[in-house]
């Protein structure tokens, strides 16, 4: 049985100091071998079936990360589509609730319809924030910026409290934390960053009845019989969730079924074991330098103020970091090892 370092070390082969996960991951080599199998098989001109059927594996599997049935997982491409489709299904003037500063696909759609009421409040005051006559609550999991993660079950609650619904984006979080997704009425991730996957593939889940979601994007896939109803307007959408797909980028859904698979076999918990274990090891050495991060317990983002200008320089020395908002941000995941933060450490001691 191979252990976690051996294969991490099978997997990756990074030839810098990767620490940007929370910008996308890298892809494992099993993903890659995936990826150039798709792209032969387009180029070969033979059936495209199994690519398919690599959309239908990766449901199951990102199902079972969420912990729900398969039946309420949509497959799409980005958090701003789904975005949009939950803002189209509210009625004109219902109050939505954000968190400040919140990854813009998660905000955006819902201030583009125009005849919402949109209000935010800090994400560490939002469950506080939710009151009557609240529609929805929006809110990331684990903030882009910062890696603030957000109290979940508090808002919950308040919400439930109010009669509101909420929608949940889990793309800072899905495949370190466990995403109990039947817990929300809606939620999203993509899957290129900690799920390790390539871009193009995003997922909603769904309530069992649908919720208030009408499928204002319904294409060809959305049908209960898509090759039976792909001409003229589909007679009857899909019994499940699929009725919210839209038509897979099927390269990137053929690599996404490698990666999951990778993230299934190492397990949510080890991940995060790991992840978090070096976060704090970069936050120790932080403070030995003089320095704070803005304050983000139990997540693998760490921000730090002040030190974003940096990153061109850390770029040239191999360290892959990012610059947000003045801060340098550094994230770690699964390929990562105690000699890459010390390295880090070492580069803003200098």
């Amino acid at each position: 049985m191979e252990t976690f370092e051996s294969l991490v070390h099978a997997e990756f082969t990074p030839e810098n100091t990767y620490l940007n996960t929370a910008s996308s991951g890298l892809l494992p080599a099993r993903t890659v071998t995936a990826l150039e199998a798709a792209a032969r098989l387009r180029a070969e001109g033979r059936p495209l079936d199994p690519l398919f059927a690599d959309v239908e594996v990766c449901r199951a599997a990102y199902a079972r990360l969420a912990g729900v049935p398969v039946e309420r997982v949509a497959a799409g491409a980005t958090v701003a589509l789904y975005s949009s489709l939950v803002a189209a299904s509210l009625p004109p003037g219902a109050e939505v609730l954000t968190a400040e500063d919140d990854f813009t696909s998660v905000l955006n759609p819902f201030h583009a319809r125009g005849d919402l009421k949109v209000r935010a409040a800090p994400l560490e005051r939002l469950a506080d924030a939710v009151r009557p006559g609240t529609a929805l609550v929006a809110v990331s999991a684990a903030q882009s910026a910062d890696g603030r993660i957000a109290d979940l079950p508090a808002l919950r609650e308040a919400a439930r409290s109010h009669g509101a619904r909420t929608y949940v984006d889990f793309s800072q979080a899905a495949g370190w934390l466990p995403l109990g997704a039947d817990a929300y009425d809606y939620s999203v991730s993509i899957t290129f960053k900690w799920l390790l996957g390539p871009h193009g593939a995003a997922f909603l889940v769904v309530p069992e009845d649908f919720g208030d979601l009408v499928p204002v994007q319904a294409g060809w896939v959305a049908g209960e019989d898509p090759w039976g109803s792909c001409y003229g307007p589909v007679a009857e959408l899909a019994r499940s969730a699929r009725r919210f797909d839209t038509t897979p980028a099927l390269f990137s859904y053929a690599g996404l079924r490698a990666s999951l698979e990778l993230v299934e076999e190492i397990g949510v918990d080890t991940v995060r074991a790991h992840d978090l274990a070096l976060a704090e090891r970069f936050r120790a050495g932080l403070a030995t330098l003089g320095r704070e991060p803005l304050p983000a317990p139990g997540s693998p983002i760490v921000s730090v103020p002040g030190l974003g200008g940096l990153q061109p320089r850390l770029a040239e020395a191999g360290i892959q970091v990012s610059n947000r908002a003045g801060n340098l941000r550094a994230s770690f995941h699964l390929y990562n090892t105690v000699a890459d933060v010390d390295r880090l450490l070492d580069a803003l001691s200098g």
